[in-house]
C-alpha cells in the first residue's frame, strides 16, 4: 500500500471516532418522512424531588443527537422528555411536551401508571 492511501484511511478511522456520539439512543423516535420534525422520546421514572432536574438532563443529554439529525436528514429534530417522579408528580412543562407527542395521551394514565408500578415494587419489597 501507498503511503498517501495510508494515510488517508487513518483520517477516515479518526473522523469516525471524532464524531461519533455517545449518547445516541433514546427510548422513541418518531420520524414523519412527510411533514413535521423528528422527534426523540425520552422517557424515566425518577424520584419526586428530581423531576426537573431530569428533564433538563434529557434534553442536554441529546442534544448532540438532534444537531446531528437535522444536519443527517435536513429535518427539524426535538428531544421530548417524559418524566414522571414515581407517586406522578409532574413538572409544570409535562403537559406541554406530551402534547407535542403524535396521537392522544391522558397524562392522569401516565400518571397512574407510574404510581401502580411504584406500588408493585414495594409490595415485593415489603412482603
Amino acid at each position: 500500500m501507498s503511503a498517501f492511501f495510508m494515510l488517508i484511511i487513518i483520517i477516515i478511522i479518526i473522523i469516525i471516532i471524532i464524531i461519533t456520539i455517545p449518547n445516541n439512543k433514546p427510548d422513541i423516535i418518531i420520524r414523519d418522512n412527510e411533514k413535521g420534525p423528528c422527534v426523540l422520546i425520552d422517557v424515566a421514572i425518577s424520584g419526586d424531588r428530581k423531576v426537573i432536574k431530569k428533564e433538563a438532563e434529557k434534553i442536554l443529554k441529546y442534544k448532540d443527537l438532534t444537531i446531528e439529525i437535522q444536519r443527517m436528514w435536513n429535518v427539524k429534530a426535538k428531544v421530548i422528555p417524559v418524566i414522571v417522579g414515581a407517586t406522578g408528580t409532574i413538572s409544570k412543562s409535562f403537559r406541554k411536551y406530551v402534547s407535542n407527542i403524535p396521537g392522544k395521551h391522558e397524562v392522569k394514565e401516565l400518571q397512574k401508571a407510574a404510581m401502580l408500578g411504584t406500588t408493585h415494587i414495594l409490595r415485593k419489597v415489603l412482603m
